[in-house]
C-alpha cells in the first residue's frame, strides 16, 4: 500500500510550492539512508524503479565501515542488518613480492574495522525502514528530468500511467541517472570482478584478505562462517573462471592466493561484472545532486565504494537540515555540500583509483616499491592509523 501523498514536515509550507521538499530517485541503500536521514525534517518522496514484491536480487556481499556503523545506527537500522560479520583484521600482501601488512581493531582503539553484510538484505531493511518514513513510490521508472527557478521536476513511469512530481531538490541515487545529467569522466581498468561465496578447511578467525595479483587485487572476506570472494581479473579470465568446473576453479584460486587458510574446498555461484571508474562531472540540471553511485562508481579495492555513497546521503541530509525550508534545493546550498564532500569524494577516488594502478601490474620497480610501502606500513603505527582512520571515516577523517 502506497503512503499518503504528503509526508508530514515540521515546516509549515513544505508543500505550498511543490509536492515535495525533496524527491529522490532511487531506493538503494544510499537512496533510502537519505530518505531515513531526512525523516521528521521536510517532505520526501522515494521512486523505486523494482515494483512492490519483486524478486530479492541475488545474494552478494558489501563490507561496511565502522564509519558506516555509526550512521546506520542513527538511522535505527543496525539491528535490523544483525548478523552482520565483524572484521577483526585486514591482512595485506602481494603475490611475487615480498612485504605484508596487518591492520587490527585493538590497536585501532575500534570494536571492529568493518563489517560485511549482505547487500540484498541491506536494500531490504533501509527501503522498508524509508517506506515508512516517507512517501514511497515502487514500481515508478524515471522517464525524464527537468528543473525551472524554484522547482525540479521528475516525470515516471507508474504501470502504463505516465506521472509528474515537483520538488525544492531533486536527489539522483540510481547510477544509472548519471549520464543522464551530468558529463561523465570513465576510466576503464580493463579487469572484471568475479565474486563467489567459498568455504575453507581454516576458520576465518574474522580476518580480511586483500592480495593483489599482477592481474588485479584478489580480496576474501569473512561472511558468516565462509568467505566472500572478489577477485579482479582480465575480463576474459574471469568469464574463464566462472565456466570452469568448480574444483578447476579453486586450484586457480589456491594458486593465486595461497595457502594461508589451508585448502579451499567449497565454491557457491560466480558471477562477474565489469570495472570501471565513473566520475560525475557539472550537472546539467539546477535543483538537483547526485548520491552514490549516481556521483561516482569505484573499483571494489578496498571496498569505499558503498561507504562512500553513504556518507553523501548523511552529509546532504545534515546541510538540509541547517537550511531554511526554501533554501532547500537553491544554489547557495548545492554550494555548500559540493564544498562540504569535495575532500572526502575526491580522496576516496583518488585512494581506490591509485591503489589499482600502482598494484595491478608486475612491473619489477613497482613490486619492490610495494613491497617497501607494505613493509613501512606493518612498521610504522602512525601510517597504520592514518589508513585506518581514512578507510573507517573517509579522507575527512
Amino acid at each position: 500500500m502506497r503512503p499518503s501523498r504528503f509526508a508530514t514536515s515540521k515546516h509549515s509550507l513544505a508543500a505550498e510550492m511543490t509536492d515535495y521538499d525533496v524527491l529522490i530517485a532511487g531506493a538503494g541503500p544510499v537512496g533510502s539512508a537519505h530518505a531515513l536521514a531526512l525523516r521528521g525534517v521536510c517532505s520526501v518522496a522515494l521512486l523505486e524503479a523494482r515494483p512492490e514484491g519483486a524478486s530479492p536480487l541475488a545474494a552478494r556481499p558489501v563490507a561496511l565501515s565502522h564509519g558506516s556503523r555509526l550512521i546506520l545506527e542513527r538511522l535505527g537500522a543496525w539491528e535490523a542488518l544483525q548478523p552482520a560479520t565483524p572484521i577483526a583484521r585486514i591482512h595485506i600482501s602481494q603475490r611475487g613480492g615480498f612485504g605484508q601488512a596487518e591492520l587490527d581493531c585493538e590497536e585501532a582503539r575500534l570494536p571492529a574495522l568493518g563489517y560485511v553484510v549482505d547487500y540484498n538484505r541491506l536494500t531490504q531493511v533501509l527501503a522498508q525502514l524509508a517506506a515508512g518514513a516517507c512517501d514511497y513510490f515502487a514500481g515508478a521508472s524515471v522517464l525524464t528530468l527537468g528543473a525551472g527557478p524554484d522547482a525540479g521536476r521528475v516525470s515516471y513511469q507508474e504501470g502504463m500511467t505516465s506521472r509528474q512530481l515537483t520538488a525544492r531538490l531533486v536527489a539522483l541515487a540510481d547510477g544509472g541517472t548519471m549520464a543522464r545529467i551530468a558529463q561523465v569522466r570513465t576510466r576503464d581498468y580493463r579487469q572484471a570482478a568475479l565474486t563467489a561465496e567459498i568455504t575453507c578447511a581454516r576458520p576465518h578467525q574474522n580476518v580480511a584478505y586483500e592480495r593483489f595479483t599482477a592481474e588485479g587485487p584478489l580480496a576474501l572476506l569473512p561472511f558468516g562462517e565462509r568467505l566472500a570472494l572478489v577477485w579482479s581479473t582480465s575480463p576474459s579470465r574471469a568469464q574463464q573462471l566462472c565456466a570452469m568446473p568448480e574444483r578447476e576453479f579453486l586450484q586457480h584460486l589456491q594458486h593465486a592466493f595461497g595457502q594461508r587458510l589451508g585448502v579451499f574446498e567449497a565454491a557457491g555461484p560466480r558471477v562477474s561484472h565489469p570495472l570501471a571508474l565513473k566520475i560525475a562531472g557539472a550537472l546539467q540540471l539546477s535543483r538537483a545532486v547526485v548520491l552514490g553511485n549516481a556521483a561516482q562508481t569505484l573499483h571494489p579495492v578496498a571496498g569505499q565504494g558503498f561507504n562512500l555513497g553513504l556518507r553523501d546521503a548523511w552529509e546532504l541530509a545534515d546541510i538540509i537540515r541547517a537550511v531554511a525550508i526554501e533554501e532547500i534545493g537553491g544554489a547557495a546550498m548545492l554550494a555548500a555540500y559540493a564544498a562540504r564532500r569535495r575532500i572526502d569524494r575526491g580522496g576516496g577516488i583518488w585512494f581506490t583509483d591509485t591503489l589499482v594502478r600502482l598494484f595491478s601490474n608486475d612491473l619489477a620497480p613497482l613490486r619492490l616499491a610495494r613491497g617497501l610501502g607494505l613493509v613501512l606500513l606493518g612498521a610504522v603505527p602512525p601510517a597504520k592509523d592514518f589508513v585506518v582512520r581514512r578507510m573507517t571515516f573517509g579522507a575527512r577523517g
